[in-house]
């Protein structure tokens, strides 16, 4: 599911257009100002972030430039301005699309259909999300929420193999073959030592996933829905 964070401190605002992002499959994480914004996103790992401009303790500019620096998702503003000025600040600040006051819902859902295309275009297949965890296979970084771990490459490769197959049953010999190639000389007690490890870091980082254990056969990726 595609998670929506929605910062604006009009409460009608927010209620109509949770409504809107809901019907067209969207989770809403909803925000009232910029500080309350950053937590979430802290915490949960939202896709796009739609930000007003007014608002109290940390305006739309201040809040887009934090989510520039921090994270790598689209941010559409809202204002009621529509001076040139205005959007020239937007964009500095690094909002990729913005949206004058009043508008259609519709428009916004364009909009965001629009971004996410062009963001996920970007990422291609080199990346991996299940929940809030997301695998990078270009960089070799697994982020949860605002956290970023650099695994050792063998445990990073085989994460990422049973991520990319969930709920697929694979072997200790098909685990040694894929992650460390047929010429391979040792023991496949190699592949159980790389997935107690895999759930020692992950067991207390996230609930998104679980590595479970087939006995007699081998190990499976079980996604956890929420």
């Amino acid at each position: 599911m595609t998670n929506i964070l929605l910062v604006d401190d009009d409460i009608n605002i927010v209620k109509l257009l949770t409504i809107h992002l809901a019907e067209q499959g969207y989770k809403v994480f909803q925000a009232k100002d910029g500080m309350e914004a950053l937590e979430i996103l802290k915490k949960e790992a939202c896709d796009l972030a739609v930000v007003d401009v007014m608002m109290p303790f940390m305006d739309g500019y201040s809040l887009t430039k934090e989510i520039r620096k921090q994270y790598d998702i689209p941010v559409i503003l809202l204002t009621a301005k529509s001076q040139i000025e205005d959007k020239e600040q937007g964009f500095q600040a690094g909002t990729d699309d913005y949206l004058v006051k009043p508008f259609e819902p519709k428009e916004l859902i364009y909009r965001i259909k629009a971004l996410l295309r062009r963001y996920d275009h970007q990422e291609d297949e080199s990346v991996l999300r299940i929940g809030n965890t997301k695998i990078n296979k270009k960089s070799y970084e697994v982020q949860i929420g605002n956290r970023t771990l650099l695994l050792p490459l063998k445990e990073f490769e085989l994460l990422s193999y049973l991520i990319s197959n969930p709920k697929h049953v694979f072997s200790r010999e098909h685990l040694i073959e894929q992650i460390w190639g047929l010429d391979y000389q040792g023991d496949e007690r190699t592949v159980d030592v790389h997935i107690k490890r895999l759930r020692e870091r992950f067991s207390k980082l996230t609930d998104d996933f679980q590595i479970k254990t087939v006995r007699g056969v081998g190990y499976l990726l079980e996604v956890r829905r929420r």
